[in-house]
């Protein structure tokens, strides 16, 4: 099945993904912060890149999308090369368990929070 948009639009459509500071991990550190929580953003020396690490409280925070770790309520999967979507999505989510692993396995806390409950989460922290 042909893209329903052009190569150009779609270009510039997916340049705007970004892996740090999306909108949603933006607003959870601004609540948290507000909160008094002072953490290490992006660290490269923690196993499966964290958004958020609160060392003194040996804590792991990962800020997942709903499309990028298949949310059951608010991933829609592109009609297109869905076969590569739904691996891919897949894999993040098996990704997404072994990092859990990893931490508990070593004494951290995991805190992940879905980009729907942004306002939720932020205002049960503040």
């Amino acid at each position: 099945m042909a893209d329903t948009v052009s190569k150009k639009k779609r270009s510039e459509m997916m340049s705007k993904v970004r892996s740090k500071d999306s909108k949603i991990e933006v607003d959870f550190r601004k609540a948290i912060w507000k909160a008094g929580f002072r953490y290490r953003k992006n660290p490269t020396k923690y196993f499966g890149k964290p958004d958020l690490v609160l060392k003194r409280y040996k804590t792991v925070i990962f800020v997942d999308s709903c499309f990028w770790h298949g949310c059951k309520r608010h991933c829609r999967l592109p009609a297109t090369r869905k076969k590569y979507w739904t691996e891919k999505i897949e894999r993040n989510k098996k990704r997404d368990k072994e990092v859990n692993r990893h931490y508990k396995k070593i004494g951290w806390k995991v805190i992940r929070v879905w980009g729907h409950e942004i306002q939720k989460t932020a205002s049960r922290i503040l």
